[in-house]
């Protein structure tokens, strides 16, 4: 697991982002996308020993395309600059909350946590399970074990409505939380972890694990009958 190569080849392609370059450095692409696989696939058997969730997914259900999958906003780079995956029951697309762990040099790698799909009946079912039992979101939210893997909590600086939520007061105590359209928390890790290797799988597994009975909480209401 070659992660000190990944992180050389994602920062040579964040300099030459685009279709010949790739098209030349083809087998590097290759070995580097391999080197995350190996990552993803490490992290998942770990994680799958205490989340019967995660058991059976694989890297390539779990991991996103490097490949832009939208230039509608004229974009020149044709390439993302990081390789990333989502670990979610369901795989990377599922409509669940999970964790997404991604590669970028510069200090940009990341583990993020929780819920970040914006249709509207799942965030109408989260916002209610934080209004029927929001002592337990708190908590959760505030527990010690979230907040030494992941200082900043949940982030609130995200998209949010300008009004409250249709059905709830404007005085509501929870309101700054109804408002938000994702949950979730983040960490980065420098490139020197990055390149542990094992030593950056055990950082991401005890992450996970601290992050699983908010992202538990959040699956209740999105999933109640799984």
């Amino acid at each position: 697991m070659d992660l000190a190569y990944l992180l050389d080849f994602l920062r040579r392609l964040a300099a030459n982002n685009n279709t010949p370059w790739m098209a030349e450095h083809r087998p590097e692409y290759q070995r580097a996308r391999a080197a995350f696989a190996e990552l993803i696939g490490q992290v998942l058997a770990e994680v799958a020993r205490t989340d019967p969730s995660l058991a059976g997914l694989t890297p390539t259900e779990a991991m996103f395309r490097l490949h832009k999958n939208d230039r509608g906003h004229r974009d020149p780079e044709p390439y993302k600059r990081r390789m990333g995956a989502g670990l979610l029951h369901g795989g990377r697309h599922a409509a669940r909350a999970g964790y997404y762990l991604g590669v970028q040099p510069d200090g940009k790698s990341s583990l993020r946590v929780g819920f970040y799909h914006t249709t509207p009946a799942l965030l109408g079912a989260l916002r209610q399970e934080i209004h029927y039992n929001a002592d337990e979101f708190h908590r959760q939210r505030q527990a010690p074990a979230l907040l030494h893997h992941f200082p900043a909590g949940l982030a609130t600086d995200g998209e949010q409505l300008v009004r409250p939520p249709k059905g709830y007061p404007a005085d509501h105590p929870d309101l700054a939380w109804l408002k938000l359209k994702s949950f979730g928390a983040v960490r980065t890790f420098a490139d020197d972890e990055v390149a542990q290797g094992p030593g950056f799988v055990a950082l991401a597994v005890a992450a996970i694990a601290a992050a699983r009975p908010l992202v538990d909480f959040f699956n209740e209401a999105l999933v109640p009958n799984e």
